[in-house]
């Protein structure tokens, strides 16, 4: 143990002043890594656990039990709909806060799970860089040693091709297992993105529900009270500066509200390497 600890000191210092720079970002790297996954499994864990109470409560009316629920799971699911459940609790939403609702949590959420993936990049990107600003600086001392003995010795240009071969080594050993991470994290980010809009998603059936049953009342955005008129065969207008669009009721049914899709409720940006 002892000489494998001398060897790596031996190492580190016959790597040169790059080698700190190196050990930098490992250090950054890791920290990052070590973060991200406790975040990313603490959002994951209780996902389909949340959307089965809370779908389980609203069936049954229990809408405060249900947002209750939702304060206690932490996740970005749990808040998106935390946010949509708190809206409609009143029974009367208007059709722009509703959206908001949707959009603002799954915004908010997305930028925290994709923090420090720009670090990671970073590193990734760097780390060989590094070690191969090294590896000119080892071959730039292995041919001024020549150049001042004025013969090719191989003792003379060992200290230099020493140091370009430990710093590149260096570089790729850190730059390997950070984009691994990296890639990782954002296969795991896409997964949760999928079970944010799932959230979403069942909070829109939750409204279409409520308003098809008469327990909600959508304001739409020119100010007029959502009637659901049974057997009527129109569905209420969009208003708005959207344009406007009529829904026919199928065999006197009430129409419901026109609501907005799950993949417009959250958009991913994932940081560029």
């Amino acid at each position: 143990m002892d000489d494998l600890e001398y060897n790596l000191l031996t190492l580190f210092a016959d790597g040169g002043l790059m080698m700190y720079f190196l050990v930098l970002c490992s250090l950054v790297a890791l920290g990052v890594i070590i973060a991200k996954s406790y975040t990313l499994w603490l959002a994951h864990k209780d996902t389909e656990t949340v959307l089965s109470d809370v779908r389980e409560l609203t069936e049954q009316g229990r809408l405060d039990e249900a947002i209750q629920r939702c304060i206690e799971t932490p996740g970005p699911t749990a808040a998106i709909l935390l946010a949509g459940l708190r809206r409609i609790k009143d029974g009367k939403v208007r059709e722009q806060d509703l959206e908001q609702a949707i959009n603002t949590p799954g915004t908010i959420e997305l930028g925290f799970l994709e923090r420090g993936l720009v670090i990671l990049a970073t590193v990734a990107n760097v780390a060989p860089l590094m070690g191969f600003l090294g590896t000119v600086a080892g071959m730039i001392m292995a041919f001024e040693s020549i150049a001042v003995a004025g013969d090719v010795d191989p003792t003379l240009v060992a200290g230099g091709i020493k140091v370009a071969l430990l710093t590149t080594a260096t570089g790729l050993l850190i730059a390997i297992p950070t984009n691994i991470g990296y890639n990782f994290f954002v296969t795991r980010i896409d997964r949760l993105i999928l079970d944010m809009e799932q959230g979403t998603q069942q909070l829109l059936n939750l409204v279409w529900d409520m308003d098809r049953r008469g327990d909600l009342e959508m304001v739409r955005q020119g100010g007029a009270p959502n009637a659901a008129m049974a057997g009527a065969g129109v569905g209420p207008a969009r208003g708005g500066t959207r344009g406007s669009s009529s829904t026919q009721a199928s065999q006197g049914e009430p129409a419901s509200p026109p609501a907005p899709t799950a993949d417009q409720s959250v958009k991913k940006n994932k940081p560029g390497n």
